[in-house]
């Protein structure tokens, strides 16, 4: 059997950047209920994100020459 490409850091990364996303595609309501919380939220989610993304360690490294 073979092992999965990417690890379950990849995909949680993955989430919380599609949260990410969806907080700037709602930011005028957002802004609206909570200030300029809204930008440190949309901050928060898209460095937590950045984050598991680079510290998923699945998969296999790339072929050398």
């Amino acid at each position: 059997m073979h092992a999965p490409k990417h690890g379950p850091r990849f995909w949680l990364g993955n989430g919380i950047l599609a949260l990410a996303m969806a907080a700037i595609f709602f930011m005028n309501t957002l802004w609206a209920y909570l200030g300029q919380g809204a930008l440190l939220l949309w901050m928060v989610l898209a460095g937590l994100g950045m984050y598991f993304l680079m510290t998923d360690k699945g998969g296999e490294p790339p072929l050398s020459d």
